[in-house]
């Protein structure tokens, strides 16, 4: 089974529909399996006095709160429509991760089959039942938790109805951009050991190498921001990818893929021509005669690897030569 690829829009689209699609295309060109956006009422989500986090701070306007700045990023249900007609149209999957109890709902009316959890809503028991309660798919990310809280969670989404084999874990950081030293991509595979679920991280740093590292490690599911431009004005625009650093994410993830393998250890089939070039044959150091006994003296080891393997050296050592050899031909089995 393929890595499942989320190209993170997010809130990129800055409240705009063509942005948006836009988005779609880059997405879909990338050959990510699903472009996802945020849907969320600020009204629903954040109170009028709620401040900014710092790296937001950083990105847009310090002084409007963290209410104005969400409105404006807002997509409505028409817009929904609209965005989930087009990535069908785009042939890659249409996700949101919902913020409140009535996005919930909506998208559940739209038909989504997955459903992500933000990191924030991890400690938030009635958003988790209700999720659970649908009895879709689930993508828990679990940035600022630890692993009480995500067995909590996982415990509620599990008791309210939905498949443990149905839930894929995240391992995330939650500052934009994370920090090298905050990554502690480990935990993945803490999370996997410890709640014996699928697991995958959703990835805030600079760059694409931890999303390699990420799935040559075991990630079934890799999440990244991308954006048409990083120097957008927007909250996450600058901690995202371009479009053409999303494409190479996902081309080298594909490529890892298939690098990755089985875990069976055998000649693959590129390499089988390769033996006899490689490998050595026993061969007669000097002329021999048909009667002579063969050993060191008249033995050696060299290329090619089509005669018989140095590996039965003491089955030939001591035997008898049942022809002529010059110097340099492959000694033949005599059997036995």
């Amino acid at each position: 089974m393929s890595v499942f690829i989320i190209a993170e829009a997010g809130v990129n689209h800055n409240g705009s529909v063509d942005l948006a699609k836009q988005l779609i295309d880059a997405a879909s060109i990338s050959g990510a399996d699903a472009v996802k956006f945020q849907t969320f009422k600020a009204e629903n989500l954040v109170s009028k006095n709620a401040k900014k986090a710092d790296y937001q701070k950083q990105t847009t306007n310090a002084s409007e709160s963290q209410f104005d700045m969400i409105k404006k990023l807002e997509l409505d249900i028409s817009m929904h429509k609209e965005l989930v007609a087009y990535c069908q149209e785009k042939d890659i999957m249409f996700l949101s991760t919902p913020f409140d109890h009535e996005s919930v709902k909506m998208l559940n009316v739209l038909g989504l089959e997955i459903f992500k959890i933000p990191s924030g809503e991890i400690t938030n028991l009635p958003y988790l039942r209700h999720i659970g309660s649908l009895g879709k798919q689930v993508i828990l990310s679990t940035g600022m938790s630890n692993l009480q809280e995500i067995e909590d969670a996982l415990n509620i989404l599990i008791n309210a109805g939905t498949l443990k084999e149905d839930i894929t874990v995240l391992h995330a950081n939650t500052m934009y951009p994370t920090p090298m030293k905050d990554v502690n991509l480990n935990a993945m595979l803490t999370m996997q050991k410890e709640f014996d679920v699928a697991i995958g991280y959703s990835d805030h740093t600079l760059g694409i190498e931890v999303d390699i590292a990420a799935v040559a490690m075991g990630a079934s599911c890799i999440e990244k921001h991308f954006t048409l431009d990083k120097k957008m004005k927007g909250p996450d625009h600058k901690a995202s990818l371009e479009p053409k650093e999303l494409k190479a994410m996902v081309d080298t993830i594909r490529n890892i893929e298939k690098a990755l393998g089985s875990s069976e250890k055998k000649p693959s089939p590129s390499e089988y021509a390769n033996i006899s070039f490689a490998r050595k044959s026993i061969v007669a150091k000097k002329d021999i005669n048909m009667g002579d006994t063969l050993d060191e003296n008249n033995l050696s080891v060299k290329r090619p690897g089509s005669g018989i393997s140095p590996m039965k050296w003491d089955k030939i050592r001591g035997s008898v030569a049942l022809k002529n050899y010059q110097k340099d031909d492959l000694i033949e089995w005599i059997g036995g």
